[in-house]
């Protein structure tokens, strides 16, 4: 039987090459960003990337994703260094995954396998690790029939803190019936959490959503006064955390959620549809940007579509522009009139408040500037509601 195997304690850093391909529906801009954040991810599972290839292709190598050129110059770049790790920003077939770790004799992973490498180290309560569980079955499920000598290896390290190490134990039924039973706690699991909501009451509902690393534990601590786990790193929150919130005696339920990332394997969504059902019954929306990074706007729209896949698009949402701070230490230089930085503050202001139809607030939660804006404006969409909703509790809340 295919056991989940134990995360190991690295006690040295893994050292990593990473590879990515520059297609005709990409440019070499979206691929560098691309490769900048598989760095970021690298870096939260532990591995310090110190080289990346990329090769333009039309379409990519059916056998090995990149051409053959191109792989033994990857080898040879390799060869003599302390390089353990090759990861891939797309995802791989187990046949390319053996074809490649063939010719370049280390462990190689794609995008999705270090995600879930991620997930498995920080899944801490039952639910979370359920999920993982089952995304990182589904994932090898149809990688099987080229994935015999990349499941056999043994060790740890990023890429294999995976389900199935040893001997037959990766034959396709006995995954089936894993994750048939996966499937089954899952539910039992999401019975008890759909309970626990309706045990709520008459509450308004509050749901934190945004990229990865844009600063919402940090938000949540903030307006909740609570100490949720914040770190400057990828898919530090996983499991929602609920808070109840009370503003000028209005009370409302803060979730803080996990956060999204492009190219997010969508097996990993599917296993974690139960935790993002907080988003989809949340009354208010509260989208964090990291105004501070350089393609902030794209992060929105990958964040805006999720919420479209979610069917959760049409709820009222306030945006939050955090890590003003940043934003101003990388646009500002020591010689700049203090009238002109106030003109590009206003003038990205006002951009958004016309977008957002007023529906935003700029702040720095380390700084916790203009917090108290922030919590007046929660207030007024949550009080608005309770107006709305639930009229007879109005004039006992005012």
């Amino acid at each position: 039987m295919i056991e989940k195997k134990q995360v190991v304690v690295q006690k040295k850093e893994e050292r990593a090459v990473i590879v990515g391909v520059i297609t005709k529906d990409q440019t070499e801009r979206q691929v560098n960003e691309f490769l900048d954040e598989l760095t970021f991810l690298a870096e939260t599972a532990g591995a310090l990337a110190v080289k990346r290839f990329t090769q333009r292709l039309a379409h990519p190598d059916r056998a090995t994703f990149v051409g053959k050129g191109k792989l033994e110059e990857i080898h040879q770049f390799i060869a003599g260094r302390d390089i353990s790790l090759v990861i891939f920003d797309d995802e791989l077939t187990g046949s390319q995954i053996a074809n490649i770790e063939k010719v370049l004799k280390v462990k190689v992973i794609d995008r999705s396998d270090l995600i879930l490498d991620i997930f498995a180290r920080r899944a801490r309560t039952a639910q979370a690790r359920v999920q993982v569980e089952l995304a990182q079955y589904q994932y090898i499920l149809p990688r099987l029939r080229g994935m015999w000598s990349h499941l056999e290896r043994q060790g740890g390290g990023i890429g294999s803190r995976g389900p199935g190490e040893t001997e037959i134990e990766t034959d396709r039924r006995i995954v089936k019936d894993k994750i048939a039973l996966l499937r089954k706690r899952l539910e039992d699991i999401d019975r008890q959490s759909l309970t626990q909501r309706k045990e709520r009451g008459e509450f308004i509902r509050v749901a934190l959503v945004g990229y990865t690393n844009v600063g919402k534990s940090t938000i949540m601590n903030l307006l909740s006064k609570s100490e949720v786990f914040a770190e400057n790193k990828l898919f530090a929150t996983l499991d929602t955390t609920t808070r109840k919130v009370v503003f000028d005696q209005t009370p409302f339920l803060l979730s803080d959620t996990v956060g999204f990332i492009r190219k997010l394997p969508h097996h990993l969504v599917e296993s974690f549809k139960s935790t993002l059902d907080e988003v989809r019954e949340s009354d208010i929306l509260i989208h964090v940007v990291d105004v501070s990074h350089p393609q902030y706007e794209e992060q929105i729209e990958v964040v805006n579509r999720t919420l479209q896949e979610l069917k959760a698009f049409e709820k009222p949402i306030i945006m939050i522009f955090n890590k003003m701070d940043l934003y101003e230490a990388n646009t500002f230089d020591q010689w700049l009139e203090p009238e002109v930085k106030q003109d590009i503050l206003n003038n990205l202001k006002l951009h958004w408040e016309t977008k957002t139809q007023g529906n935003c607030v700029f702040i720095s939660a380390l700084e916790k500037r203009n917090i108290e804006e922030l919590r007046k404006t929660i207030l007024d969409k949550v009080a608005q509601l309770y107006r709305e909703r639930f009229p007879y509790k109005t004039e006992f809340f005012y």
